[in-house]
């Protein structure tokens, strides 16, 4: 199954409450994102607040083409899961 999101919603202090098409819900900090390259963009609080799912890539994008992979969103909202921690060693995320 590739994962997709369907929805999401800033919550404050760099955090996105996302929903995918597995049905699982969470939270996910970025703030580690906002120390990378062109991603220092999104320091700007009003600028990363207008986050949306665009629905062609099936993933969270901000103003002026930046996204990011929908299994790393997922990764940060539940990367303390047990269940799921071999699939996050299987994408080179643990």
């Amino acid at each position: 199954m590739f994962l997709h999101i369907t929805d999401a919603r800033y919550v404050g202090n760099y955090k996105i409450e996302v929903t995918f098409n597995d049905g699982r819900r969470g939270i996910a900090d970025l703030s580690p994102v906002l120390t990378k390259g062109i991603f220092q963009r999104l320091k700007d609080e009003t600028l990363f607040s207008k986050v949306a799912v665009d629905r062609e890539l099936d993933t969270i994008t901000w103003p002026g083409g930046l996204d990011l992979a929908p299994e790393y969103i997922y990764f940060l909202a539940f990367k303390g899961d047990q269940a799921l921690q071999k699939r996050f060693k299987d994408w080179g995320y643990a």
